[in-house]
């Protein structure tokens, strides 16, 4: 029909309507008219949006329409709006004045949901129609001048200045065309006689009657009418009222009775018998929805009434008499369908709900969704509800559009999925409500560091182990997920005795397993400290640190080494004592010490062999060389001693230092060749041999005297324990700090070493401290070169053992009834730790 329009015409449409849109309450309209071709441009969708041309790709551009049909499509490639199916105007509203399209544009990435309203106008491409193209009438010759007869009206699909507008009818001396309006604004033509009919003039009269519309060019539609000339019968029916008006529910069952309807014929008998129907228009769908009794003129409802569909009913009903001819008279019956609560609403998701990262900020939107329904009034308007406790809110768009939006910080951890019921109530009585279930994911964001089992881990590695093997296996735990739950291990580079950690050790990165790269060896090295990492594979990762600390356990692996007689005199160590010594005569002392610590390094002396070993004596603690008995004149000069030292390890390792003896008859005498035999004495050498007996006993007392001297000065200073200074020590060298402590399981101290630096450097000392209680030494310390060194071994203990009653106090060392005088140590507080 629209291509049928002059050019001219055409052009002023598309001026007119195809070019003009405008923005309604923040929606956009455009205004087309009906019948354009498939592909016709309705406006450019991208521009009045906003929007580039990549972006409809990019963010996925989709027009959807309310209507049913998808009548509008986009042009992806320019953006346009373009019509996509023929628009019949009269099929989609009917008579409505206005024709409005509703759509929904969705754009993803991010979701967006704009509203567009497209108004479809009429055009004139409906011609006035008549249900019949004949009308045939009987008129009474007796019929006064001035009775009107009711014609069937047309019908124009049309509305608006195309609609109908006129009669005319063909010139007739006896009638003429009278055009009535109604309520309604319909016009209704009738025939009005204007002078009295002569059946034996003229029996018939046929007449054209033409319908108008306002369309330009005007478009029309004809009927013929009959009229037949009767006689008798000059009175129609009349109804009481000419518009009947009447409300029912629309969950009325059938055969309720509408109303009753009543017309009057001033006729009598048969003329004046009143038939009630349906007027000859009525469309089928009010026919299968109401009936009327023909004689009793009661409507009934023979239907289903949903106001969703029909709110409103028009019914033209007549009255015909039975006479000859028959009379008719009209009336309009206006149904009006009240609306009850029938329809539930309905939610309808306009975007599939995307996963949402778990550091979303609030406000993200998550989906879009509408809700409807089919009631009016009170009935149609609905209320949204969320499930309580979820960090999501409803927030509202337009016209019962909705965004379901984050409205707290989310956690994957605590929560890594959601169904998110929304439930929507309508405000009928009772209320009606739908539920919908709208599952919304979390995904992980790196936002939990790996997490160590402990902050930090001792290990204790016996020493001399073999490189490669595994000394301990650490794990972390992330509560992220994927790769940001993945972990890999290191080490962090850190020095011990002034070389990277990394050369000691090496690191699995997968499973955090730690390997030795050689073995350790305890007088060397004798703890260190590891630093680990645990490091995950998001981004940007995450990490967490813990220590590792190694403790290497010493083993039995050096055997004694013996300080005196030094190594440097060789292994034959020469001693020279009187003809003159008694029983307990302290001949010479050997002593020895051990690299290894604790019960490894406990060392005693034995007698091995002896060229007279019921003459000599080894004190198994102290190493000190004693005579047994007096030397008597019978005894050999020349005395041979092997001493063997043992340690306590497992196994035993030992070592055997042999001393030679040379019993002299006085001080003072030539060391003779111990392989000759001493001359027997002659009167000549009496007396010097008096001389030499007296040179030995003042030696003897002046002994005795300097013994008791240093005897009182230790006890002095140490306030009952007995402090013996040793001379300094050659020859054996230990360059590590170790300190080490040794308690019985009931509780009185075993032993005690500190050892620190070169062990027998000239700066170092070795010192036993001997308690009262006890026969042997509790402790013996070898002076560190310097207090700082010191310290750090009693902050390795500190960092890995539990406090106890040690303590370094005032310059002194106590332990219940154990004090030794501590200025040598250089240091004045600090904790000690037991070692069990």
């Amino acid at each position: 029909m629209w291509n049928r329009l002059p050019e001219c015409q055409v052009l002023l449409w598309w001026h007119i309507f195809f070019l003009l849109w405008s923005t309604i309450d923040g929606q956009t309209r455009y205004t087309i008219p009906e019948e354009l071709k498939q592909g016709s441009v309705v406006g450019n969708l991208a521009k009045d949006l906003g929007l580039g041309l990549s972006e409809i790709f990019d963010r996925k551009l989709r027009v959807a329409s309310e209507a049913g049909k998808q009548y509008f499509r986009v042009d992806a490639g320019k953006g346009e709006l373009v019509v996509n199916e023929r628009i019949d105007r009269e099929t989609l509203c009917g008579q409505s004045a206005s024709c409005i399209l509703p759509l929904q544009v969705v754009i993803e990435n991010p979701l967006q949901l704009h509203r567009i309203e497209v108004e479809v106008r009429d055009i004139n491409d409906n011609s006035p129609t008549f249900t019949s193209n004949d009308i045939t009438l009987e008129i009474a010759e007796s019929t006064v001048v001035g009775v009107r007869f009711h014609l069937e009206s047309a019908e124009d699909a049309d509305v608006g200045s195309s609609a109908l507008k006129s009669y005319t009818l063909s010139k007739d001396e006896c009638f003429s065309l009278k055009v009535k309006e109604i309520e309604d604004g319909r016009r209704v033509p009738e025939l009005v006689l204007e002078k009295p009919l002569d059946r034996e003039k003229k029996a018939t009269h046929k007449l054209l009657l033409t319908a108008l519309d306002g369309g330009n060019p005007v478009k029309s539609g004809t009927s013929q009418i009959t009229i037949t000339v009767l006689d008798n019968n000059d009175n129609m029916p009349v109804f009481e009222k000419t518009v009947y008006k009447v409300k029912i529910r629309e969950n009325s069952s059938k055969s309720t009775s509408v109303l009753k309807l009543k017309a009057t014929d001033a006729d009598e008998g048969p003329n004046g018998d009143i038939l009630y129907s349906f007027g000859k228009r009525t469309p089928d769908s009010v026919l299968s929805m109401f009936e009327i009794d023909a004689l009793t003129g009661e409507m009934f409802l023979n239907g289903e009434l949903d106001y969703e569909k029909d709110s409103s009913y028009r019914i033209d009903i007549r009255a015909k008499d039975k006479g000859t001819p028959e009379m008719e008279g009209h009336c309009r019956v206006q149904v009006d369908v009240i609306d009850v609560n029938d329809n539930a609403p309905e939610i309808v998701l306009t975007s599939q709900p995307s996963p949402v990262r778990e550091d979303a900020p609030s406000g993200t939107v998550v989906a879009l969704l509408s809700v409807r329904d089919l009631d009016s009034g009170d009935n149609g308007k609905m209320t949204l509800q969320l499930p309580k406790g979820y960090p999501f809110t409803l927030k509202s768009s337009f016209s019962n559009n909705y965004a379901l939006v984050t409205s707290e910080a989310l956690d994957r951890e605590s929560f890594s999925q959601y169904n998110i019921e929304i439930t929507a109530t309508d405000s009928g009585s009772p209320p009606l409500t739908t539920k919908k279930t709208i599952p919304v994911s979390i995904t992980d964001v790196n936002d939990n560091p790996p997490k160590f089992s402990h902050p930090s881990y001792n290990v204790h590695l016996k020493e001399n182990g073999f490189p490669g093997s595994i000394l301990y296996s650490i794990s972390a735990t992330d509560l992220d997920l994927g790769d940001n739950a993945k972990i890999s291990y290191s080490i962090l580079d850190s020095k011990v005795q002034d070389v990277s950690v990394s050369s000691y050790v090496y690191m699995n990165s997968d499973n955090g397993s730690i390997y030795s790269m050689h073995s350790f060896d305890y007088e060397k090295l004798k703890v260190f400290q590891i630093q680990v990492q645990a490091k995950d594979h998001g981004s940007p990762s995450l990490s967490s640190n813990a220590t590792v600390h190694v403790f290497i356990l010493d083993q039995n692996d050096n055997a004694p080494a013996v300080i005196y007689p030094s190594a440097a005199l060789g292994s034959l160590s020469h001693q020279k004592m009187p003809r003159s010594a008694k029983a307990g005569h302290l001949v010479t002392k050997v002593t020895a010490v051990d690299a290894d610590s604790g019960h490894n390094a406990w060392i005693s002396y034995k007698l091995a062999e002896a060229t007279d070993a019921s003459l000599f004596s080894v004190n198994i603690y102290t190493g000190e060389v004693r005579t047994k008995r007096a030397v008597s004149e019978q005894d050999d000069s020349s005395q041979r001693l092997l001493i063997e030292i043992k340690d306590d390890g497992e196994p035993v390792q030992s070592t055997t230092v042999t001393v030679a003896i040379l019993i002299e008859d006085g001080l003072h005498e030539p060391i003779l060749d111990l392989r000759q035999k001493a001359p027997e004495p002659s009167k000549k050498n009496g007396r010097i041999t008096l001389y030499l007996i007296l040179s030995l006993a003042s030696v003897s007392v002046l002994s005795v005297l300097t013994f008791v001297i240093l005897t009182v000065r230790c006890v002095k200073n140490s306030s009952g324990s007995c402090c013996m200074r040793r001379a300094d020590y050659d020859g054996y060298t230990n360059p590590n700090r170790n300190l080490q402590i040794q308690l019985n399981s009931d509780g009185p101290i075993k032993y005690v070493e500190v050892l620190g630096g070169d062990m027998l450097s000239q700066s170092q000392s070795f010192r036993s401290c001997l308690s009262p209680m006890s026969e042997f030494s509790d402790f013996t310390f070898v002076k560190p070169s310097s207090t700082t060194d010191f310290k750090e071994m009693i902050s390795v203990l500190d960092a890995s053992l539990p406090d106890s009653a040690w303590t370094f106090e005032s310059q002194q060392v106590r332990r219940k009834n154990i004090y030794c005088d501590a200025d040598h140590f250089g240091f004045t507080s600090f904790n000690f730790h037991r070692i069990y």
